[in-house]
């Protein structure tokens, strides 16, 4: 079992998923002393008699949501089974965008819903983010059901909704699990609740300490994005080259054979160096310099693959964009292409099909994506780019679209079709 889990948080507005983190913080005892203290202090003031635990994050949310950036609030917290890196992001429809932002690494989300409200429009428009994204394991908390009386019949009816939602975008039962809390009381959050006896499944974290979840895809084929070419060019190290960046899938070994792309270079690694010494593997995650055998012309934004599985070199993209910005996309845009750490002009060639994720169904060669659309769009490039299908490998497969004229991120876009 893994023993990082990362997870993001989504739901609608007032559905609770504040005081749900802070309860979490609060029952791992991940929350500092003074910090409880200054809630306790706030929540006196408000005339409450128990601490209001959403105060410990909705500091920064009312900074966030300001729509200044695009931005996600981290949180940690652990247990003595598992360590857990929690995204929480804002609920408002104007604010989808973060969803996509804090759910691109997540292996798990959690979605809220109000026992009163039940599966409503965001939570199936998250949902659909979620399944765009590849996030493997879903969690349906259906939050406040002490407000409800504890009314098992509630909660089967919005549990067995939402679990139709998410198998229509492609999960199988076994991936989706529904759990009834109170994160204001507590009731199976940290530790199950007498209260729900015809519950029997495991409480919110017991889930989350126990999910199984795929690790990092060390097994893949090899994707390192340079970041920086290394040339010291001193007494010391007078002829050394290094390439440094991240590797964002698949392991290398020294003598493994490489090509770097878009040239179509082939080489062999020499030696793999890092800040602690050489070292004689490194896999998926890991920040080193590769040195290879021969003398090539790499520089940033290049990207080092396996030469027997490497990436489609092209200048057309055909991806899936969910997109961030007021502005309209319409065909003949033009944009800038970020994939990796290089950066190059494109044309919007067609608009494909835009996903509606209330239906479930598409409308086919649409005028325009607004704020919050999910399409498929084609993407002509001035110059060619090394980028697999984002099933294959997120890392390689995902890039951003960018106005040229401020700078502005427009879209998240993932490499293949991921709704027809």
């Amino acid at each position: 079992m893994s023993s990082l889990l990362r997870l993001a948080t989504a739901g609608s507005v007032d559905d609770g998923k504040s005081t749900l983190v802070g309860r979490l913080l609060y029952d791992t005892k991940s929350v500092l002393a003074d910090q409880l203290d200054a809630v306790t202090r706030a929540s006196v003031d408000k005339g409450l008699s128990t601490p209001d635990l959403s105060l410990l994050v909705d500091g920064l949310r009312s900074e966030r949501e300001q729509g200044i950036t695009i931005d996600v609030a981290y949180r940690y917290f652990a247990t003595p089974k598992r360590s857990f890196v929690l995204a929480d992001t804002p609920g408002h429809v104007q604010y989808t965008r973060n969803t996509v932002t804090g759910a691109s690494t997540a292996q798990l989300g959690v979605l809220l819903v109000d026992a009163r409200n039940g599966v409503v429009e965001q939570t199936r428009r998250h949902a659909a983010v979620l399944a765009l994204l590849g996030v493997p394991q879903l969690v349906l908390a259906v939050n406040k059901i002490d407000l409800v009386d504890y009314d098992e019949n509630t909660f089967g009816v919005i549990a067995k909704e939402f679990t139709a939602h998410a198998e229509s975008l492609g999960y199988d039962s076994a991936s989706v699990v529904s759990i009834p809390v109170s994160a204001l009381v507590g009731d199976n959050v940290a530790t199950r609740s007498g209260k729900t006896p015809w519950y029997d499944g495991p409480s919110l974290l017991e889930h989350l300490e126990n999910v199984p979840v795929a690790p990092d895809p060390h097994d893949s084929a090899l994707r390192f994005p340079v970041q920086y070419v290394i040339r010291p060019r001193t007494a010391e190290y007078p002829d050394y080259r290094g390439y440094a960046g991240q590797i964002a899938a698949g392991t290398v070994r020294p003598g493994d054979e490489i090509v770097v792309q878009p040239q179509g270079i082939r080489s062999r690694v020499e030696r793999i160096d890092t800040a602690d010494g050489p070292l004689d593997e490194a896999g998926a995650g890991t920040s080193v310099t590769l040195l290879l055998a021969d003398d090539i012309d790499i520089s940033r934004g290049d990207l080092i693959a396996a030469a027997d599985a490497p990436p489609e070199v092209t200048d057309e993209i055909t991806g899936t964009l969910c997109w961030l910005s007021s502005k309209p996309l319409k065909t003949g845009a033009r944009v800038l292409v970020k994939h990796g750490a290089r950066t190059v002009q494109g044309l919007t060639t067609e608009l494909h099909a835009r996903f509606d994720e209330q239906t479930l169904s598409s409308v086919d060669s649409p005028e325009t994506l607004e704020l919050n659309d999910i399409g498929s769009v084609s993407l002509q490039l001035a110059e060619p780019l090394p980028v697999d299908d984002y099933g294959v490998s997120p890392r390689t497969g995902a890039f951003l679209v960018i106005d040229p004229k401020d700078g502005d991120t427009l879209a998240a876009g993932l490499v293949g079709e991921r709704f027809s």
